[in-house]
């Protein structure tokens, strides 16, 4: 009997293409699309996005080219609550959320997983750029065969029993080799191009989105320095993160960078360039692959953001469970919220949320 497994499709070249790949290596498929779009939101038709109707077509006209059976779920409540909601609150809190992770660890790999699995599927299968490997008795990622396109980052929170029951046929391909294969099919979406906006805010203005979906919650305040002296007025500390030079609506006289975000006073610290480069952090909510804990100081390599270069550093366990990351180099622009990940070598090793900048 054929291993049953079940396929996200976004409607997306990637994920039209390991369908195909998992149906060649003799798989049962099913393709799926998670509706994740509240009803009450008007999404606009952007090429290349995974949340919008035009993708929902792409994606059952796929399906129907390979002959695999298709459907759509129902992910709305659990995405709101899981992500958009986490996204805005995170903001709030003058922190710098991804929203990318937060939906692998609670949609995909989770309730798309459930599903899966009650529907007797062995598997779920995406489009994601990695590979998973079993060795030394763990589940583990392996960095994708395509270092431009690699998504190992925003991956690091899958346990093991997620990673058992997982398959991402594209990481062992480049990106042209993927769209090569999809023209040789004659599908349709061999060309479309990527999504680099977050999913549900079409136009990329996370700062109106956020004041759109709140009630009385944005407010602006006052830009000071490091000494506390008022130096201007910002808009709102949704519409800022560290590291930010552009688009501060504010003159003085040399350049100026967000360095703090305080949500208890309202207020943006700006300061120079040289104030956002730092070695130390604390990090939470962690989740590892070689091992459940870390029990001893581990030299890795580490990331703090998706499109960062890993650079050398050491992870030491703290006694409330947290863990302090020490950075060999600066790194520019440590952001709360936002994710450091660690590998080694070609390996996921796994990652947390960064809490605290020292």
């Amino acid at each position: 009997m054929k291993e049953k497994v079940v396929i996200g499709m976004s409607g997306g070249v990637d994920s039209s293409v390991a369908a195909y790949l998992l149906k060649e290596q003799g798989y049962d498929v099913i393709g799926v699309t998670m509706q994740v779009w509240p009803e009450d939101e008007e999404y606009e038709e952007i090429e290349g996005g995974c949340c919008s109707l035009t993708s929902t077509e792409d994606a059952r006209r796929v399906a129907a080219k390979l002959d695999i059976p298709f459907y759509v779920m129902n992910f709305k409540d659990p995405f709101k609550e899981k992500v958009i909601d986490y996204f805005i609150d995170e903001y709030l809190e003058g922190r710098t959320p991804n929203p990318c992770v937060a939906c692998n660890k609670y949609i995909k790999f989770d309730e798309l997983l459930k599903k899966a699995m009650a529907l007797g599927c062995d598997y779920v299968a995406t489009g994601h750029y990695a590979t998973p490997v079993f060795g030394n008795g763990r589940y583990f990622l392996k960095k994708s065969e395509d270092s431009k396109k690699d998504q190992t980052y925003a991956l690091y929170n899958l346990t093991q029993f997620q990673l058992a029951h997982t398959l991402m046929p594209c990481g062992v391909y480049s990106k042209d080799k993927i769209r090569e294969i999809a023209k040789e099919l004659g599908l349709l979406v061999y060309n479309k191009k990527d999504s680099f906006e977050i999913c549900f805010i079409p136009d990329n203005d996370h700062g109106k989105y956020i004041k759109n979906h709140t009630e009385n919650k944005v407010h602006p305040g006052n830009f000071v320095d490091k000494k506390g002296n008022i130096l201007g007025k910002h808009n709102g500390i949704v519409y800022y993160t560290i590291g930010q030079r552009k688009g501060l609506g504010i003159a003085l006289g040399k350049p100026a960078f967000v360095i703090d975000i305080n949500p208890f006073t309202n207020q943006v610290v700006l300061g120079e360039e040289e104030d956002i480069f730092k070695t130390d952090l604390i990090a939470s909510d962690l989740n590892f692959m070689p091992f459940d804990k870390l029990l001893e100081p581990l030299k890795v390599q580490a990331k703090i953001r998706y499109s960062s270069v890993p650079s050398d550093a050491v992870i030491y366990p703290m006694q409330d469970g947290k863990i302090r990351v020490s950075f060999e180099k600066k790194q520019r622009a440590i952001t709360k919220g936002q994710s450091v990940v660690f590998y080694d070598g070609d390996a996921l090793v796994g990652g947390g949320i960064i809490e605290k900048i020292i």
